[in-house]
Parts: structure tokens; C-alpha cells; sequence
């Protein structure tokens, strides 16, 4: 199993949720909004014996060149767009949704996978949206012929693949274990999103249920290390 961050750089967010590029060494944090908090928007790749999967999918940005980012982090990697076949959703915030839209064709990015997003997380966005959720968006992607909706709370795909919904960080958020051999990687999405949350316990006000994300958080930990889990931090530079 070959794992790869797909970094697209430090963001402030305040309760707007905007996403305003923060430069490490330039910015300064006490002059951004007050309440921001400095993220990490980093996706990854997951290359197994039988797939390349993505782990959610960033902001769906163009980097400096005017080149899809996502794009061009992935061949940075070593890897083409096409090449990709699975893409796995924790759940549909804006910030973890904007690359599966191609900004040129307005089409799914990546042409050669399946989509698989929770049912309900969907059916939710539409019916509860907020600041968090972009409609327009989801309308493209509720339009892809790829997507593959998980219709039941806990389960597996291509019997390597788990995923559980969890309903913490959002309602019908869910996480995700890829095995294969002796291997796990453990996707938390933004139930776990940064090193820091495994070394102290705290609830977080913009979690749906911080009580049960900080004890997921626990167990997690503790099991993760015991089976030796390899966990990706979506919003942290730390691998």
C-alpha cells in the first residue's frame, strides 16, 4: 500500500467558512478574522494492489499557473487523473467536495472511477444546507453517472474497503479503513482531522456531536495503535 498526501496548502476559516490562503512565514494569524482557525486542505491517494483511491477531494482550487491543483498534485505524484478508480467521501463540506468538479468541462474529475458518497449525508446537505454546503455544487455532482450511493450505515466495498458512519463531526459523516495485508490506513475525514486531537481530549463546537467525536477519537487512538493504523489527517500537515 502506497499512501500520499495531496497537500493544497494552510487556509483561515472563520464561522463564515471561507477558506482564505494563509502563507507560513508572510501571514500572520492574529490579523486574520477573529475566531479563524488555520487548516490544511490535503486529500490523498491510497494506491492498493487493485486501486488508486482518493480520499475526498479539497477545494477544487487552481494553483498558481492557473492549472487545476488537484491535478496537478496527483501527477506530481507519479500517477494520471484517468488512473484513478475509487473516490471515497467522509462527507460533503464544501472544502472536501470542490475537486471532484473538472473546472474546464464541469464534468466529474475523474472519469474512470466511482464516486461513493453516504445517501444520507446527501439527502441532508439538501434539506439542512447552511454555510457549510454549496447546493450548486451538489447539484453537479448528484448529476455524475459515476456516483455510487452507500445506502446503509456500515459496511464494505470490494471487501477491503470499510466504512462506518459515524454522525459526529456532521451527520451522517463517515470514516473509512482500506486493508490490505498486514496494512491499515484509517480515514477519519474531519472526525479526526489533526494530530493534535489524538493527544488531547476536547469537544469542538463546529461538530455536530462533539461528545461522541472526542470519544471516537479515544477509541480510535487506542485501537490505532495496538493494530498499528496508519491515520491520515485531512486538515494537518502531518502525515
Amino acid at each position: 500500500m502506497q499512501i500520499i498526501p495531496l497537500s493544497e496548502g494552510s487556509f483561515t476559516v472563520d464561522s463564515s467558512k471561507q477558506f482564505v490562503p494563509f502563507h507560513q512565514g508572510e501571514d500572520e494569524l492574529n490579523e486574520r478574522k477573529r475566531g479563524s482557525i488555520l487548516v490544511e486542505i490535503q486529500p490523498f491517494l491510497v494506491v492498493t494492489k487493485n486501486d488508486v483511491i482518493l480520499l475526498d477531494a479539497g477545494l477544487g482550487q487552481n494553483d498558481e499557473s492557473g492549472y487545476f491543483q488537484l491535478y496537478r498534485n496527483i501527477k506530481n505524484a507519479g500517477f494520471e487523473p484517468d488512473e484513478v478508480t475509487k473516490v471515497l467521501m467522509s462527507h460533503l463540506h464544501k472544502d472536501h467536495i470542490g475537486g471532484l468538479i473538472n473546472p474546464y468541462t464541469h464534468l466529474f474529475s475523474f472519469e474512470n472511477a466511482l464516486l461513493y458518497i453516504q445517501r444520507n449525508e446527501l439527502e441532508y446537505a439538501y434539506q439542512k444546507a447552511g454555510s457549510s454546503y454549496s447546493i450548486p455544487m451538489l447539484d453537479v455532482i448528484s448529476s455524475f453517472d459515476n456516483l455510487e450511493l452507500i445506502k446503509t450505515d456500515k459496511g464494505e466495498i470490494d471487501y477491503y474497503i470499510q466504512y462506518e458512519v459515524t454522525g459526529a463531526h456532521s451527520k451522517y459523516h463517515q470514516v473509512f479503513w482500506i486493508r490490505e495485508d498486514d496494512e491499515v490506513a484509517f480515514f477519519g475525514g474531519d472526525d479526526l482531522s489533526q494530530y493534535n486531537q489524538l493527544k488531547r481530549r476536547y469537544k469542538a463546537k463546529y461538530d455536530y456531536d462533539g461528545e461522541k467525536a472526542m470519544e471516537l477519537r479515544e477509541n480510535w487512538h487506542r485501537k490505532g495503535k495496538k493494530e498499528r493504523w496508519n491515520f491520515l489527517f485531512y486538515h494537518d500537515s502531518q502525515k
